[in-house]
């Protein structure tokens, strides 16, 4: 008999549990999986989820938005800027133009090749070219960035007008933007253009000005602070327009010497023509002679001996002939005490006319109010009265301020182109014309009177008194009156067309090959006094038209601190209508 003994044996015994164990544990398996597994399988599939999700968010959530945004970088649309209109003086000639320059995305300008770097970056544009430099400088004004507050329909970078005509018709000279669609590699530069809108030119402005006659305004009163104001007698229309000194709207554009200009003292960006007032001084004369021949205070046969001095109380008022000389002049009428300037005269009417009358005859002639130019920045001036005097000073109106206001003195404040103005009130025979710098018909329209639609109004004062102060102005340029630069005005021209009124044949003709023409004119000289009593200076003013029965030009000239206007501003105004007439 043959026993198996393994069994027993601590071997075999060993090999049977470690067996038994394996068979449940691989029984057991599958029935309950190790919990590890499980947690690696959660993480995988919240992994999946998550970037599932996000997938589905830039692809189709957001996928039109982010394609836009790599389209972007890699298409980029750039605005191209319309260039200005042109502005044309009256002839034709053009005052300012538009010339090609480089602008980089900090605004730098460069108006020669520009750097290579960045090309895609740099545009180019049209930028302003003022032909004339100073000449026109406050009449064209410049163009600069628009600013914050000037946003409106506009966007930063634009350019718009600054001041003068660029301001005044930034609309019409401004065009339309178009605008460029390119494409640039990852260095942005750029690859190919995709398309252009092209931009739309502003409209051009052919204004009213006379080129040649702004160039004799500039040469005449170079070197003096001062303002040349040059007119149609008949429509208002300016010729000239100088304010001096002046400044060259390049400047601006360019970026040069700036600072200087505001640092300058002698503040050649102040527009003496419309925003310069001063004292009148005998100019103003004009309007007193006009209160007072039409409230019927005097007449042709009125006449008022020169005393040389009015003592009012313990004040004196005299006359500057006497003041000057120790002269009388005698009985003088309304014509006499235009062509002597006499201030006894103008006194004596002052008082008996009363401040109220003068005042409002100085208001419907143009004082105390706006002309209404077509340009910004004008002064109303002051045609100071009672009230006014009441109100801003708390004193009371006495003789010696009408005294004062009748000669153009006191308080009395008008600009170079109110006494332009209302000189042609007297031109014109009685109208009223606004003055403006456009022959554009839209913008002429525009301007005029909303009830009348004319630039012109009649102020009904009677053709007789007109007559007589038309005569007091032509006998102020002849022999014996205060214009003495102006006395025997004579001209080179054979075009002339004598008439023996307007025109006539002067005497120097008989005796010369040059065909000299006669042409009476019809003026008034103004010294007008401020400052101190201690520092007392003059103003020096000319005012004058011409011919005198068919005024074609008015030309006032203002000398700040000149002196005398017969010897400073007269001389002025002769060099400006000899350039006139001699054409």
């Amino acid at each position: 008999m043959r026993y198996q003994l393994g069994t027993v044996f601590s071997e075999q015994i060993t090999k049977s549990r470690r067996f038994r164990k394996m068979r449940e544990v691989e029984g057991n398996a599958k029935y309950s999986p190790d919990i590890r597994v499980w947690v690696f399988v959660g993480i995988l599939f919240i992994g999946l989820g998550l970037l599932l999700s996000r997938l589905f968010l830039l692809t189709v959530i957001q996928g039109n938005r982010f394609r836009q945004l790599a389209e972007g970088n890699r298409l980029q649309e750039q605005k191209i800027y319309a260039p200005r209109g042109i502005i044309y003086d009256r002839k034709g000639v053009p005052l300012v133009r538009n010339i090609p320059a480089f602008v980089l995305p900090d605004k730098q300008i460069f108006f020669e090749n520009p750097p290579a770097t960045q090309s895609a970056q740099i545009q180019e544009i049209a930028v302003r070219d003022y032909v004339f430099k100073d000449l026109f400088a406050h009449v064209l004004g410049y163009t600069a960035e628009v600013s914050q507050e000037e946003l409106g329909k506009l966007v930063l970078g634009d350019l718009v007008g600054k001041m003068g005509i660029e301001k005044s018709y930034d609309e019409t000279l401004r065009g339309v933007n178009g605008k460029l669609l390119f494409e640039v590699d990852a260095l942005g530069q750029k690859i190919r253009t995709l398309g252009k809108v092209e931009a739309k030119t502003g409209k051009n402005l052919t204004l009213t000005l006379d080129s040649d006659l702004q160039k004799a305004a500039q040469e005449t009163i170079a070197g003096k602070k001062g303002a040349i104001v040059v007119s149609n007698s008949q429509t208002g229309e300016i010729l000239a327009y100088y304010s001096s000194p002046s400044f060259d709207p390049n400047l601006f554009i360019r970026g040069e010497e700036i600072k200087k200009l505001f640092e300058d003292p002698n503040q050649p960006l102040f527009d003496r023509v419309i925003a310069g007032t001063y004292p009148p001084g005998s100019t103003f004369k004009i309007i007193t002679s006009v209160a007072a021949l039409e409230s019927g205070t005097i007449d042709k046969e009125t006449k008022i001996e020169d005393t040389g001095i009015l003592k009012v109380g313990e004040f004196s008022f005299g006359n500057w002939y006497f003041n000057q000389y120790g002269k009388k002049e005698g009985w003088l009428d309304i014509v006499g005490a235009i062509r002597r300037s006499n201030d006894i005269f103008f006194y004596t009417i002052g008082e008996k006319t009363g401040i109220e009358t003068i005042a409002g005859w100085a208001k419907k002639m143009g004082l105390g109010k706006k002309t209404g130019i077509d340009i910004d920045g004008e002064a109303e001036g002051l045609m100071p009265d009672p009230a006014w005097r009441k109100k801003e000073r708390g004193e009371d109106w006495y003789l010696g301020n009408t005294y004062h206001i009748a000669i153009g003195q006191g308080d009395i404040l008008s600009t170079p182109l109110q006494v332009n103005t209302w000189t042609n009130v007297i031109a014109s025979g009685g109208k009223l014309c606004q003055p403006h710098l456009t022959k554009d018909q839209r913008s002429i329209r525009q301007l005029a009177d909303k009830d009348q639609n004319e630039l012109c109004k009649d102020l009904e004062i009677k053709k007789e008194n007109i007559e007589l102060i038309r005569e007091g102005m032509k006998e102020a340029c002849a022999v014996g009156g205060t214009g003495y630069p102006l006395f025997d005005f004579k001209i080179i021209n054979d075009k002339l067309q004598i008439d023996n009124l307007n025109y006539f044949e002067a005497k120097e003709s008989t005796v010369s090959a040059k065909p000299y023409v006669g042409i009476p004119v019809a003026c008034k000289t103004g010294t007008a006094e401020y400052g101190d009593l201690k520092n007392s200076k003059t103003h020096a003013w000319f005012t004058v038209f011409a011919p005198v029965y068919n005024p074609q030009i008015t030309i006032t000239v203002l000398v700040e601190g000149g002196g005398e206007g017969s010897t400073v501003a007269a001389p002025m105004a002769k060099k400006i209508l000899e350039e006139w007439f001699k054409k």
